[in-house]
């Protein structure tokens, strides 16, 4: 039985390929890795692979045996990306399959990936560089570890900073190519996936700053904390203020290691913080942000005040 195809998910998502990480192509320039597992899934589903292409679809892929079990994106965690840079995301998974799939044979493509958005019309999909490498644990139990990889300049606006969908699929060739665009006998073609594998959040990087002032100052006086809290700002590749949260004003007495909440400070339009507080004994102060579903936790280093 073939696991209810993600289909339309995928064919839309892969739209988007130019969003997401460089994929292989053919020595000629021929069809991307995404169009050629869009083309597979369509014809899984009974739809034209290639439309508008020279190409004729003769056939429909068989139904391969696979089930995905296990799945964990990043170790359970939230994947945090700055407003520039690479991301690697490590995924795991269980791959229960018929004796007759070998998940390392060379025409034997699997994989999980990302996406965001509704089931059959995604907002955006994201994928690894590479592909999974898949242990065999017994003749028809493979497990397997590849990565999602994480590029903000290329793949990411800053609508994506929610929760998004593990997909996977396992499409055995069997010799057929790939990348032709040439009539293509579907039949010799396994197609399994599989869709709701494990969730994931993506969130914009955080950060946080603090000066406490005058240093140093008589005891009595008044300390004014300042700082700014921001966050990578995908749609524009640098940090933007984090408008209208709480940030934590924190002070450690100095020979102590434990930090104490002494008001919330609420951020301004450009991410700004201030507020005062009187000056009692030597130590630090910091603003510490306890995270949103958006951006993760922060605190920033601690600094220290002298009261004389």
């Amino acid at each position: 039985m073939r696991i209810r195809a993600t289909v339309a998910a995928l064919s839309g998502a892969l739209v988007l390929s130019a969003l997401a990480v460089p994929a292989a192509t053919a020595a000629d320039g021929g069809p991307s890795k995404q169009d050629v597992v869009r083309a597979a899934l369509k014809a899984a589903d009974g739809k034209s692979a290639y439309t508008g292409s020279t190409g004729t679809d003769t056939g429909t892929p068989y139904p391969l045996s696979v089930t995905f079990s296990n799945v964990k994106v990043n170790g359970g965690k939230p994947i945090v990306a700055g407003p520039t840079g690479h991301v690697v995301a490590p995924v795991t998974y269980t791959v229960t399959h018929g004796a007759d799939v070998d998940l390392r044979a060379d025409d034997t493509w699997v994989d999980v990936t990302l996406y965001r958005g509704s089931y059959d019309e995604p907002a955006n999909f994201l994928e690894g560089d590479n592909w999974p490498v898949c242990t065999a644990v017994s003749a028809t139990v493979d497990t397997c570890k590849g990565t999602v990889d994480v590029r903000p300049a290329e793949d990411l606006y800053n609508a994506d900073a929610t929760t998004w969908k593990a997909t996977g699929y396992v499409i055995d060739w069997n010799d057929v190519d790939p990348y032709s665009t040439d009539d293509i006998d579907w039949s010799k073609v396994g197609v399994a996936d599989q869709d709701n594998l494990a969730t994931t959040r993506l969130q914009r990087r955080s950060a946080v700053t603090v000066n406490a002032s005058p240093e140093p100052v008589r005891k009595g006086a008044t300390i004014t904390a300042t700082g700014r809290l921001t966050y990578a700002n995908w749609n524009t590749g640098a940090y933007s203020g984090y408008a209208g949260v709480y940030a934590q004003l924190q002070f450690r007495k100095a020979g102590t290691t434990t930090y104490s909440t002494v008001k919330s400070v609420k951020t301004t339009s450009t991410g700004g913080l201030s507020t005062t507080v009187k000056a009692s004994v030597d130590g630090y102060w910091r603003y510490n942000f306890v995270g949103t579903n958006t951006a993760p936790a922060i605190a920033a280093a601690g600094d220290y005040v002298d009261v004389r």
